[in-house]
């Protein structure tokens, strides 16, 4: 074999080596990896604004104690459950989605608790506070989103031909489990809104 053909056999093998996902299917892994961490980091800022919300409310609302308490017990809950993004396991993704659903559905009591209080809505810290959390839930949401598309991107790296093939024959990489809320928030955010006039 020439010299020729040799290199034109290792330029070919290394074309063929870029597009089957022998550099994509890590790449995706990391994407993912990174997704999930910024879930978990928005998840983080929510559980330590919650302290300083239930303060502010706490002085306003004191015989609405058993609204406060949820809401420190849900974060109690949702902040004493960690997972590993790598090696979550659908029952572990599903413990960690109700917790922090569970924080979610106190916060809501929280906040339509503060509706009865006029003097707590007009309190610069509460606003402060409700502002930081409003941002805080959007970004959430906007981190909950991305890592949904980076778990799609890695799924489809390593179930669909070619790249698929790669996987079995190098990575062995599972399918992750896509994220989804728990079920009491879904149902929940199936009801239709009340409308009061």
């Amino acid at each position: 074999m020439s010299k020729f053909s040799m290199i034109s056999v290792c330029f070919v093998m290394a074309l063929g080596l870029t597009g089957c996902g022998i550099q994509s299917i890590p790449q995706a892994e990391n994407d993912v990896d990174a997704s999930s961490a910024e879930v978990t980091n928005q998840y983080k800022r929510r559980a330590d604004l919650v302290p300083n919300l239930v303060k502010v409310v706490g002085e306003y609302a004191k015989h609405e104690k058993q609204t406060l308490t949820d809401v420190t017990e849900a974060r109690a809950k949702a902040t004493a459950i960690s997972i590993d993004p790598s090696k979550a396991t659908p029952e572990q993704l599903a413990k960690f989605q109700q917790a922090q659903g569970q924080l979610s559905q106190a916060l809501g009591r929280l906040m339509v608790v503060s509706e009865q209080y006029p003097n707590l809505k007009a309190d610069a810290n509460f606003r402060d506070l409700q502002a930081q959390l409003e941002g805080t839930e959007n970004r959430i949401t906007v981190a909950r989103q991305r890592l949904i598309e980076s778990i799609k991107g890695f799924n489809n790296l390593v179930t669909v031909p070619p790249t698929s093939w790669t996987n079995s024959l190098f990575y062995k990489k599972e399918k992750r489990t896509q994220w989804d809320v728990a079920a009491g928030e879904k149902e929940q955010n199936e009801k239709p809104p009340e409308v009061k006039f």
